[in-house]
């Protein structure tokens, strides 16, 4: 029989910690008596004082008291509620050490998950900066204990809203936007939405900036149908905004934590705004997915389009292709593409961007890529090249099973997740592909989330 092991920290106590790591979610791991204490905020190589909040079997949560050996990337945050708000988790960190964290933990994952050795993991491709880079704002407004109307984003791991004046990584376009409502609310006693009471109008605020366009959305999500005073409003986003393209309302009366609802509908301007990647123009509405960093997309998508390694003549499918803008990239150095996407708003996007585009070699299919994949190809479409961009989840062993099976001469997986993409190269090497390297890339600078293309070539 095991002997149980004693566990030598105790709740509400006090323990010098040293940091060996980040975790994946951005904080310090460290060791006390070999025992695994993870503490936000703590930096590799810091000794750190913390006090101990959770314990469970195998680890420990611990809370920063101290520095007591700082690291020297260890440098002053820039927004004035970053230890509150949940939406960035690196500001203490310089911007040369967090890319270097980012390649490290691509590294890590591949070894430790996917048992894949001897795979040059690149530097991370960092942006020109790190702040004001979010072309999306999705934040909820709630009211806090003081019924005061707060406009942020959610204190960590809680649905309390944190009130941000000033987001230092959202577009500056979107900070105006909050700034505008926030100041109409007042004014006019527009009432938060309550989500335990399931009372009140105004649940969420978004905007959306076209970067290369100069063209803004504003979005209002309500639990009710009617808004007062929302031609003020509208009046006061044309005189302030000089971009302003759309202002949409979004209706959701579900009790439910999901931020958009089923209906739409425009109050002023056009239905969609339009953004640029590359020489291709996109359409975005309300519900579109598109990458929020629209700088680092490019560099993203190019470096799809290298390992790609399209010379006009090959057949490629995109899986998970979302509203086309890597099968659209992809499309002008190929003969043929094919994006599969299980979203059917998603396709209808896709579909218009093609349009839009000039681009006539770019087909889209809806439905689930289990399945359509494989109908693909027994319909006797055998892609040379296939690119994957699944969700956080990965793609998991049918998908994979699928490619397997027809053979392409290269697949490139884009990954927001470096764990499901370690699990899935080790799955495809099954099936004889060898992994040649991969690239991550800085899409969500200041935060934990890592972005990385991978090559991956089939070995005969």
């Amino acid at each position: 029989m095991k002997e149980q092991r004693t566990i030598p920290v105790t709740k509400g106590k006090t323990y010098e910690i040293e940091i060996i790591r980040l975790g994946t979610n951005g904080e310090g791991v460290g060791k006390y008596q070999d025992f695994t204490v993870f503490i936000p905020y703590a930096l590799p190589g810091e000794r750190i004082v913390a006090v101990i909040t959770t314990v469970k079997k195998t680890y420990a949560v611990g809370k920063l008291r101290q520095v007591l050996c700082a690291s020297p990337a260890r440098v002053a945050p820039t927004c004035a509620v970053y230890y509150r708000c949940g939406a960035c988790q690196l500001q203490h960190f310089s911007y040369d050490g967090e890319l270097q964290e980012k390649q490290r933990q691509v590294q890590d994952a591949l070894t430790r998950i996917g048992h894949i050795t001897n795979v040059p993991v690149l530097p991370t491709l960092g942006a020109a900066t790190p702040w004001n880079y979010r072309n999306k704002m999705q934040f909820p407004v709630g009211e806090d204990k003081k019924n005061t109307l707060s406009i942020g984003c959610f204190a960590a791991a809680t649905h309390n809203v944190i009130n941000v004046e000033n987001c230092v990584i959202q577009k500056e376009e979107n900070n105006q936007i909050v700034r505008i409502v926030r100041q109409w609310m007042k004014d006019f006693k527009i009432p938060a939405y309550d989500e335990d009471k399931c009372t009140g109008m105004i649940r969420h605020i978004m905007g959306r900036v076209g970067v290369k366009t100069g063209e803004i959305m504003v979005c209002i999500v309500t639990a009710c149908e009617c808004i007062p005073h929302i031609k003020d409003l509208i009046r006061r986003l044309r005189q302030e905004i000089p971009g302003l393209t759309a202002v949409i309302q979004n209706i959701n009366t579900g009790h439910t934590n999901v931020i958009l609802g089923r209906k739409t509908r425009t109050l002023y301007g056009q239905d969609t705004i339009h953004d640029a990647i590359g020489n291709l123009r996109f359409h975005i509405s309300a519900q579109s997915f598109f990458q929020v960093n629209s700088e680092q997309a490019q560099r993203l998508y190019e470096k799809a389009m290298e390992f790609a390694d399209l010379k006009g003549n090959e057949i490629v499918a995109d899986v998970y292709c979302g509203t086309g803008t890597i099968t659209l990239f992809l499309a002008q150095k190929a003969k043929q593409v094919y994006g599969i996407e299980i979203v059917p708003s998603a396709i209808k996007d896709a579909i218009r961007n093609a349009r839009d585009n000039h681009i006539k070699n770019a087909e889209f299919i809806l439905g689930d890529a289990v399945y359509k994949l494989p109908e693909l190809i027994k319909n006797g479409v055998r892609p040379q090249v296939i690119v994957l961009d699944p969700p956080r989840a990965g793609c998991g062993e049918p998908v994979l099973r699928a490619i397997g099976r027809s053979q392409p001469e290269r697949v490139v997986y884009v990954s927001c997740n470096p764990a499901t993409l370690a699990r899935d190269l080790a799955c495809l090497q099954t099936y004889g592909y060898k992994t040649e390297r991969v690239q991550p890339v800085d899409m969500f600078s200041r935060t934990h989330h890592v972005e990385s293309v991978a090559l991956v070539s089939r070995t005969d």
